[in-house]
């Protein structure tokens, strides 16, 4: 049982008057993933830049773990990443 760590760009845009979770891209490195999710947020009304920890071979999440945000995010967005 092997864990992998990738890093994830969130962005959030408005449909319907609400913030709502866009596309996800993946960084190659805690550092990229800070870098791409703060130049993206010029462009979008927020991003994230999220660390998922997971087991490689069932996919079972361990962690999730936001590193840094930018423009506008969900107040429930770190609730969400919990499974809350």
């Amino acid at each position: 049982m092997g864990m992998k760590t990738t890093y994830i760009v969130q962005t959030f845009v408005i449909k319907r008057k609400r913030l709502v979770p866009g596309d996800r891209e993946v960084a190659p490195t805690e550092n990229g993933a800070l870098k791409k999710a703060e130049a993206m947020a010029g462009r979008m009304p927020g991003t994230a830049a999220i660390k998922v920890i997971a087991d490689d071979e069932t996919g079972e999440l361990e962690s999730a773990t936001i590193l840094g945000q930018f423009g506008e995010v969900p107040d429930d967005f770190a609730e969400s990443l919990q499974g809350g």
